[in-house]
């Protein structure tokens, strides 16, 4: 042991740069290293108990002695730097990107709802008239089939104006009782402004069992809104009608941008129609092959581009589309 320890200082000594240390190490302390095969090559079964024991404690000091040795040598050694690397130059920027805010409030909602036993759904863009309209008790003269408030296709197809018309395809698919979400696009003609966009993202979800009450409903967005927000909000309730629930109601959330105060985004009122909600209306369900006088539940849509608005601060909704790396990178860095 104490020539393998003259010989390792011997070599240490004539190393001057990081690479020439590192063979050293291999050479000593590898897999295949003098030190290491030097355990190897000792029979402890020959070895009483006592020089058993010395032998291990001699051997673990002169290990130990042999790595600091080393680490101190490459310590003071010169690393070798190839000809076209500027040590000095700033690090090169992060070619990785950033998540989306709407995708970071996705994620997010789709947990808290996983955590309360709902399935997570997707669905098409691209939709018949079926399901985006007539399933949901939309009659042929509702104005939601406008071509202002429509894209239709040449095809007779449309690109769906609400994630609600996942609620039929669901229930057909899975029947009763049944927990789920499906968030996504959709797709408005409409006029573009501040709070307004014709490509948005939404959430629908649905919930269909025996006796579901509208007391289930405001559980379940309660414990929605207080998780998203992590604060106490304030919320009102309003009636109002949609075609495919009833009764139904308007949720409105208190503007967290100008805290009720008014602006552009609430458009001075304070207030900022946050989620559409109501229980699921008997027709619909027969559409779903369920039949409505054994189970009854609730439907909701939730608007996650406002979602984002409200919970980032964000007051321009079409930030969101723009594709300016200066806003997006604001958000939680990539995702490796």
């Amino acid at each position: 042991m104490e020539t393998i320890k003259d010989n390792l200082l011997k070599e240490l000594a004539k190393a001057d740069t990081w690479e020439a240390v590192e063979k050293i190490r291999v050479a000593f302390l590898g897999r295949q290293g003098i030190i290491t095969n030097l355990n190897k090559n000792v029979d402890m079964r020959a070895m009483n108990t006592d020089t058993r024991k010395a032998w291990g404690r001699n051997f673990n000091t002169l290990k130990t002695w042999a790595e600091d040795a080393v680490a101190a040598a490459k310590a003071n050694a010169k690393i070798t730097v190839k000809a076209n690397v500027d040590l000095t130059l700033p690090p090169a920027p992060s070619s990785l990107g950033s998540v989306h805010p709407i995708s970071l409030v996705q994620i997010e909602i789709e947990q808290i709802f996983q955590g309360m036993g709902f399935t997570v759904g997707s669905g098409i863009h691209v939709e018949s008239e079926y399901y985006n309209f007539s399933a949901l008790n939309i009659p042929d003269d509702h104005p939601a089939r406008e071509m202002q408030d429509t894209f239709w296709l040449t095809n007779g197809q449309v690109l769906r104006t609400h994630t609600s018309n996942m609620q039929v395809r669901m229930l057909q698919n899975y029947g009763a009782p049944l927990k789920a979400i499906f968030p996504g696009r959709c797709f408005r003609y409409e006029a573009v402004d501040a709070s307004h966009e014709n490509t948005f993202y939404q959430v629908e979800g649905i919930m269909v069992d025996h006796n579901i009450s509208i007391a289930n409903l405001i559980a379940i967005m309660r414990e929605l809104l207080s998780s998203v927000f992590h604060q106490n909000i304030t919320v009102r309730l309003r009636p109002g009608y949609f075609p495919f629930v009833e009764p139904g109601f308007e949720l409105d959330c208190q503007c967290l941008i100008c805290k009720g105060h008014g602006c552009k985004t609430c458009k001075n009122s304070g207030w900022i129609e946050l989620l559409p909600c109501g229980m699921i209306h008997p027709k619909v369900l027969a559409e779903g092959k369920i039949n409505p006088d054994e189970y009854t539940g609730f439907a909701f849509g939730l608007g996650l581009t406002r979602l984002a608005m409200m919970k980032y601060n964000i007051p321009e909704i079409r930030l969101f589309n723009s594709g300016e790396i200066d806003f997006l990178k604001q958000f939680v860095p990539a995702i490796a």
